[in-house]
């Protein structure tokens, strides 16, 4: 597990080895024609996993909100066949965030009879055009207080495991003012129990700094993506956390796309990992986006100085970050040993750590050629 440098922190005191896993790479940004889509907004969507499907639904007002499916004709072009059938119901609702495993288990989040009842998350077999023997899930994924729901879920490859974000809303507008990811697993059709350990595979997802929602997880388990926004920024961010083996601790995130200027959300892949769809905010309205995979960035130890110098360690107040390239856009973030970001910054080449307590930190150092993490002891 200590091989692991970016799976476990701790980890980082007592290791000298590169990493073994990679963060994707994706291409330019290409608009997704849904070809007689008569709906205005068109938001959080998922690809089905023969990748023949793509499912969304409307503008997530929280009032009348329904799902809706197309089919495709090419990577980018799906023809629009309307709403689907089973899973929306006419009263004044929201039903939204479809997730489909292999075996055509359906799962979708509904507002309906909340708060009388907390089972807020949907299921049912879906059959290329409907929805059938639907019902509420059950279990333990649910915090049975006033305020929370499950605000999104996605269903894995197999159906075996949940990934749910358990939202409160409360004092904070439309937002939550808390959202975290967790994982259920399976005991039946209808019933999730979350994970013993979720909390401790999704440690440092689970940023209180944000909140973290719209979660999807690749077949092989190894890549979950995810979206997040920092409470004091309101701006979104698709991320992306990885692992060596389906049992592994995620790592820490990295930033596939940011923009202030659009709202962009809801990260869903292929089942082979080669395109990447997602909503983002066009003017008025969102329209749905992809990207192609077109690689990988190792994640390296930061052992060569000719590539990212950091200096003085240990130290007691400054840190001096010298890059290779010089003009390069750059970012540094600083961890504790818990996980917790405790700074993020663009183009720097210092650090000033006198106002923090005597420790250990992590440093993260990422530019075009790669990410580089370096253990800090502040004095």
């Amino acid at each position: 597990m200590m091989k692991r440098l970016f799976l476990i922190l701790p980890a980082l005191a007592f290791v000298q080895y590169s990493f073994c896993q990679s963060y994707p790479i994706f291409g330019n940004e290409i608009p997704v024609t849904i070809i007689g889509d008569t709906v205005p907004d068109a938001m959080e969507p998922f690809i089905s996993p023969d990748g023949n499907t793509l499912f969304f639904n409307s503008l997530n007002n929280g009032t009348t909100t329904s799902l809706y499916y197309s089919t495709r004709v090419n990577d980018s072009t799906f023809t629009f066949i309307g709403p689907l059938t089973g899973a929306n119901i006419t009263n004044p609702h929201l039903d939204a965030v479809a997730s489909l495993d292999s075996a055509n288990d359906f799962f979708w989040v509904t507002t309906r009879n909340y708060p009388a009842t907390y089972h807020n998350l949907f299921h049912g077999i879906f059959t290329g055009n409907s929805v059938n023997d639907t019902g509420r899930v059950y279990g333990t994924i649910y915090i049975y207080t006033p305020g929370w729901l499950i605000m999104d879920a996605a269903i894995n490859f197999n159906g075996g495991l949940l990934y749910y974000a358990n939202a409160y809303f409360n004092t904070c507008g439309a937002s939550p003012c808390i959202s975290q990811l967790a994982i259920g697993q399976k005991v039946n059709d209808s019933t999730y129990n979350k994970l013993p350990n979720s909390g401790s595979l999704l440690k440092n997802v689970n940023d209180t700094s944000y909140l973290v929602y719209a979660e999807n997880v690749t077949k092989d388990g190894l890549e979950l993506y995810y979206t997040r926004i920092k409470k004091s920024a309101l701006a979104t961010e698709i991320c992306v956390a990885v692992r060596n083996t389906p049992t592994d601790t995620f790592s820490l995130p990295t930033i596939i796309y940011a923009d202030p200027a659009y709202i962009e959300e809801a990260p869903t892949l292929t089942t082979n990992k080669s395109i990447l769809y997602y909503h983002k905010k066009e003017t008025t309205n969102y329209k749905i986006y992809m990207r192609y995979r077109i690689g990988t960035t190792g994640i390296k130890q930061i052992a060569d100085d000719s590539v990212v110098k950091i200096y003085p360690n240990p130290t007691n107040s400054m840190v001096y970050i010298n890059f290779q390239n010089n003009n390069e856009v750059t970012e540094t973030k600083l961890y504790d040993m818990f996980g917790q970001l405790k700074l993020d910054v663009k183009n720097v080449r210092q650090v000033d750590l006198s106002g923090y307590t005597s420790g250990v930190y992590i440093m993260v150092n990422q530019d075009s050629k790669g990410v580089w993490v370096n253990k800090i002891t502040k004095l």
